[in-house]
């Protein structure tokens, strides 16, 4: 560690920065100081970049420089430039040479870090008033995902561009405004006291065997890193089990039916083998498990008899539920989906799964169930970034909110989303993980923010003092889901208690594609959505297997 340190005060006197000509995404980062032979490596990585534009520049060896308050260390140095450095320390967050985007000076917009982009933090984004803060979001994807139509995806009834929108579309700034980014990287760690946030940018598999670190200051800090799906430490799933919360989940499901259907179709493949790779089994009663058995039905009734009809009697679906499917919904309207489930070829089965394994599931009763294709869908719980944050956590394990969605142990951090969940000292239950949940709590914090940035609260440590008016209240406005064959469930009540309206049908359908094409969240993917429905109507699915 004193070699090291040594050196890099050796190389710190001879440092630089990059002046305005530096593009404000070219951020980089340990990972290419920390090479043997970084210069050959460097020039490797940048092979085709034309530098012409910029005038001066020399190649140097293990120099820092840094771009509009950003810290770094690679190999380009411009001359008349003072040079920032990181400094080394062997705490948790701050291991060697962090880059970093410093603390907001005065007379700059106060800075707001968002950690995700599901439908919490999109929410907020698209509101925020950017003339009054810059805003960072950090996510590990570029887009948000359209949840509810998701699963219809999976089985070619609508593209995969269709539900997915880039951030930067939700919130302009973040590709416009000259201190507003986006970085494409995980949040490792928070550190409350020094208003920071530590992160590492994605693997591609490809460029770097390490990814780049860095670190970047925030006035204000929203949370809304999401969930992971509950697996209830059970062996297997994560192993051989597909889950259903991202476009890649929906791509790798697609890809395993298309290829289990041609490879059913080879000689020599045994009667049981092909019930086998046709077996399609959802683990999880709720919205997501139902809507999807739904999905496949159709695509079975209609797309596989005719474009598979050497297999068209091997395939099938079960659903297997511990409890009851829909539990949340009026008790009709689990009794019509079970029995349009049924009708539609669905095989409902009540029990519990003990393990996984790469070509059947055993449940707690002792049964095998052989399968090729295992969807899990079974709730969504807090990610290991969540546990790992020394906040006060909810009932579950959420980070612990107030009633103004502040975390309230320390200043400047709120949680919204999946991620948080009420106190209990509150005395407000833990609000279940919807997306409409999130999307309410996005919209609120908007206005709290606009309310704390009127009164000047925006900077780091400057609104305790200040009144952040009413509390976030939620009113639940009903459910829907699908279930196949243009039938869906509508369910208006306010609780799982209260009185109100349910309807099933096709009615309930034609509501259900209604509201949910006025949701997608701009013109394009509306339009991209009502052409997939209007296309799949005419011509069937889709059965290309790319990839």
């Amino acid at each position: 560690m004193a070699l090291v340190r040594a050196a890099r005060s050796s190389l710190r006197r001879s440092g630089g920065v990059i002046g305005n000509y530096a593009s404000e995404r070219d951020v980089f980062c340990e990972g290419i100081s920390s090479l043997r032979h970084p210069t050959p490596i460097f020039e490797n990585a940048v092979k085709g970049f034309n530098s012409s534009y910029i005038p001066n520049m020399q190649i140097i060896n293990h120099l820092n420089f840094g771009n509009r308050g950003m810290k770094f260390t690679p190999q380009y140095q411009f001359p008349h430039a003072p040079a920032h450095t990181v400094e080394g320390s062997d705490s948790k967050h701050e291991r060697s040479s962090y880059a970093s985007l410093e603390a907001t000076k005065q007379g700059e917009k106060p800075r707001v870090v968002v950690l995700g982009t599901g439908w919490a933090a999109c929410r907020f984004l698209k509101g925020l008033d950017t003339n009054m803060y810059d805003v960072v979001c950090i996510a590990p994807r570029n887009h948000m995902v359209f949840t509810p139509l998701l699963a219809s995806t999976c089985v070619g009834t609508l593209e995969f561009r269709s539900v997915a929108e880039p951030v930067s579309q939700i919130q302009k700034a973040l590709a416009k405004d000259p201190n507003s980014y986006f970085f494409l990287a995980s949040c490792t760690g928070v550190d409350a006291d020094k208003h920071e946030v530590y992160c590492e940018t994605v693997r591609d598999g490809r460029a770097f065997r390490e990814p780049y670190r860095f670190k970047v200051a925030y006035d204000k800090l929203v949370i809304a890193s999401g969930a992971e799906p509950l697996t209830f430490g059970i062996k297997g799933v994560h192993e051989h089990a597909f889950f259903l919360r991202e476009v890649q989940h929906a791509q790798e499901i697609r890809k395993k039916l298309l290829m289990n259907l041609m490879l059913s179709e080879t000689p020599g493949i045994s009667e049981e083998e092909k019930e086998r790779l046709l077996h399609c089994v959802v683990i999880g009663g709720g919205p997501t498990g139902v809507e999807f058995s739904g999905e496949l039905s159709d695509f079975i009734m209609r797309d596989v008899r005719e474009r598979y009809a050497h297999v068209k009697n091997y395939i099938h679906v079960t659903l297997i539920e511990a409890n009851e499917i829909l539990s949340s919904f009026d008790v009709g309207l689990r009794e019509y989906a079970t029995k349009h489930l049924t009708k539609v070829g669905v095989r409902l089965v009540r029990g519990v799964v003990k393990e996984v394994h790469p070509d059947k599931i055993v449940l707690s009763d002792g049964s095998d169930v052989p399968y090729g294709l295992l969807v899990w869908s079974t709730g969504v719980g807090p990610s290991e970034f969540v546990k790992s944050l020394d906040f006060p956590k909810s009932p579950g394990g959420r980070i612990g909110i107030d009633e103004w969605l502040r975390v309230p142990s320390v200043e400047d951090v709120f949680a919204i989303g999946d991620c948080s969940g009420y106190l209990e000292q509150t005395g407000k239950p833990v609000l279940s993980a919807l997306a409409q949940v999130a999307e309410r709590q996005g919209k609120y914090l908007v206005q709290l923010f606009t309310n704390i940035g009127k009164q000047n609260g925006g900077k780091a440590l400057s609104a305790k003092d200040i009144s952040l008016g009413d509390p976030f209240a939620y009113r639940h406005l009903g459910s829907m889901a699908t279930v196949g064959r243009y039938k869906a469930l509508v369910d208006l009540r306010q609780s799982k208690n209260d009185k109100g309206v349910s309807i099933a049908g096709f009615t309930s359908w034609f509501i259900w594609r209604s509201a949910y094409l006025t949701r997608v969240i701009s013109w394009r993917n509306r339009f991209y959505v009502a052409m997939n429905w209007g296309t799949t109507l005419i011509f069937g699915r889709d059965n290309t297997k790319i990839g």
